[in-house]
This record gives structure tokens, C-alpha cells and sequence, in this order.
């Protein structure tokens, strides 16, 4: 049972932003199906192997039935536009909980665009991922109309490794695509939880994050000199438990 008050910070977000889970197999989906403040899957396949699945199509169909009515964000497995195209109708036929993830370029640097466009006028709900240049937003809003289905998937955790600050390619997003009543974007790959509240102040509508850092959501607000002193302890306890000496 959730303590009162991780529920009302918890609450909290959720009125502000949606929160994904970011999950790599069945047992995560379940763990985290039944909140109320969870609004929605995704998966990829790095985390997919991760979790162990040898056979996609299966892993897919057990996601499938465990997300309840929430939806969930399944990546194309091919490097072949027309094959991507092929996939993507697939998976919608799949089930139309699905939201078919298409990287921004496939591994040749050739862009996804021409393809984005067409499976759009197919009225397939897309997430575009691996964004991270203003350059591809402005390519992507050329395609997008207003009966586009679409998460722009903004890799702002992969942007700030590099030492930029992913807040402004953020912010250009929201503000391209709000016009736009069926375009989100979403903060992907956060690194912390202080993540979560940037893509609240940039007016993000999703942001998604794999359960280390959901997990973590009982710390908002917590008492700095509290946990100064939690620390502390935690590197004695540790220290006397290992018998050390110096």
C-alpha cells in the first residue's frame, strides 16, 4: 500500500504529465498496471532482449494482454523502409492498444519521413523516437496534420550525456506541435527524477522512464538534511557491517 503522502505527490504529477513505464517484460507491465498514476507502456528492442524474450511476436502478444486498457509503444524490428511499412501495419493490426514506434532514420542516415508521412495518411498511431535535433522536428511537423495520431519521442536523457542540455529541443517540440490536439510529446530516456519535473516546466505531455527511476518517485520532496543524514549512516552501516579497519 502506497503511504499517504507518496500518494498525493504521486497524484500530483500525474495531473501535470502522463507517465509511461518503460518495461522489458511481462512481470514489469503487471507490477505496474494497476496504478492509476501509470497512463501507458513503452518497450524497444535492446530492453525486450533484456528481459529475456527470444521470440518477438510472442513477447508482443503477452504485453498485449497484460496492459489492460492502457496502450503501449512497440518498435518496427527492420532496417528496410518498405519492410518497416509492412511491420507497422502488422502491429496495428495487431492490436489497437498499439502505438508503432519508427526510429527518425533507419542505421543508413536515410530519414524515416517519407515513410512517417505515408503510414500517417494510413491513420496508424505512430511514436517517432530518436529525435534529437531541432532539425528533425522541423522535418517531422511537415509531414504531421491535424488528425495525426503521433508521440514525438524526444531522447532528452541520450541528448544530456553529451553534455546538452535537452530543455530548449524540448520546449522547440511542444511549441511546434500544439496545434496539434493529437501530438505529444514525450521526454524519453530521463536519467533522474528531476527529469520529471523539466518536462513538466516545458510543457511535455509524457514523459517515460524505466522502473529504477519510477521506483524512485518517493523521494520528491524528501528532506535534504534527512537524507544528508540517512546517507551518512547508510556509509557507516556499511562500514562496520564490511568489519573494515584502518
Amino acid at each position: 500500500m502506497l503511504k499517504d503522502n507518496l500518494l498525493s505527490k504521486l497524484e500530483s504529477i500525474s495531473n501535470q504529465i502522463d507517465i509511461y513505464a518503460d518495461i522489458k517484460d511481462q512481470a514489469e507491465i503487471l507490477k505496474f498496471r494497476e496504478s492509476k498514476f501509470i497512463k501507458g507502456f513503452t518497450t524497444n528492442p535492446t530492453l525486450v532482449r533484456k528481459g529475456g524474450a527470444t521470440n518477438y511476436l510472442e513477447f508482443i502478444k503477452n504485453a498485449i494482454d497484460s496492459v489492460g486498457d492502457l496502450n503501449i509503444s512497440i518498435e518496427v524490428i527492420a532496417d528496410d523502409f518498405n519492410e518497416m511499412y509492412r511491420q507497422a501495419h502488422l502491429l496495428n493490426k495487431t492490436s489497437e492498444k498499439i502505438f508503432v514506434k519508427v526510429p527518425i532514420y533507419n542505421s543508413r542516415h536515410e530519414t524515416s519521413i517519407p515513410l512517417i508521412k505515408k503510414l500517417i495518411l494510413d491513420g496508424i498511431p505512430l511514436n517517432v523516437t530518436a529525435i534529437m535535433t531541432v532539425e528533425q522536428l522541423n522535418e517531422l511537423v511537415e509531414v504531421v496534420s491535424p488528425s495525426s495520431n503521433l508521440i514525438v519521442s524526444i531522447f532528452a536523457g541520450r541528448i544530456a550525456d553529451t553534455g546538452i542540455d535537452p530543455v530548449p529541443i524540448v520546449k522547440k517540440s511542444v511549441t511546434l506541435f500544439k496545434q496539434y490536439s493529437k501530438v505529444r510529446t514525450l521526454w524519453a530516456s530521463p536519467r533522474e527524477v528531476l527529469n520529471i519535473q523539466q518536462a513538466i516546466d516545458c510543457g511535455c505531455d509524457i514523459i517515460t522512464a524505466v522502473p529504477e527511476i519510477l521506483n524512485k518517485l518517493n523521494l520528491i520532496g524528501k528532506d535534504l538534511d534527512k537524507y544528508s543524514l540517512e546517507t551518512v549512516q547508510m556509509f557507516y552501516n556499511d562500514a562496520v557491517e564490511s568489519k573494515y579497519v584502518l
